[in-house]
């Protein structure tokens, strides 16, 4: 059976993210990876929790995700948290370098997942949530769950 080219298979997802900052615009990038570095993702040992992106000389790059070293990759491993190289269009880049300079946004990872055989991020443009922000935000997530109990328990 053939795999479709526009399936997405998810590696890593960064839920701390959408706790953290309000995501205002999401951009997919490319990743620059070594061969035991795809085979890692392939068994699911990443992790962007910790990772954020910044942009150094037009170039974006991924600081503080973690790839497991791949078992059987000897002498090839490198080290799990090295920075990778984030692939966008120089329009893509130089717009988020303006609104992170001048509106004070961050460069967050939001997943990571492949997209046929190639490895993805999802990288989104965020405003940092104030405390108030945070608590509202679990208020509703609460009252909608007690709704979809209370339906459920009345369809039962």
């Amino acid at each position: 059976m053939a795999k479709d080219k526009n399936s997405n298979r998810n590696i890593a997802q960064n839920k701390k993210a959408f706790h953290e900052y309000f995501v205002e615009e999401c951009y997919e990038a490319g990743i620059e990876l070594t061969g035991t570095e795809v085979k890692s993702l392939r068994q699911g040992k990443a992790n962007i929790k910790e990772a954020w992106c910044a942009i150094e000389n037009g170039e974006l790059f991924i600081k503080g995700m973690h790839i497991s070293p791949y078992e059987q990759g000897n002498i090839f491993n490198v080290n799990p948290l090295r920075i990778r190289k984030l692939l966008l269009h120089k329009k893509e880049i130089a717009h988020l370098y303006s609104e992170v300079k001048q509106a004070g946004y961050a460069i967050v990872p939001l997943s990571l997942y492949f997209k046929g055989s190639l490895v993805k991020v999802q990288v989104g443009l965020c405003k940092g949530k104030k405390l108030y922000d945070k608590r509202a935000d679990m208020a509703k997530r609460d009252a909608q769950r007690t709704i979809d109990r209370a339906i459920k328990q009345k369809n039962q």
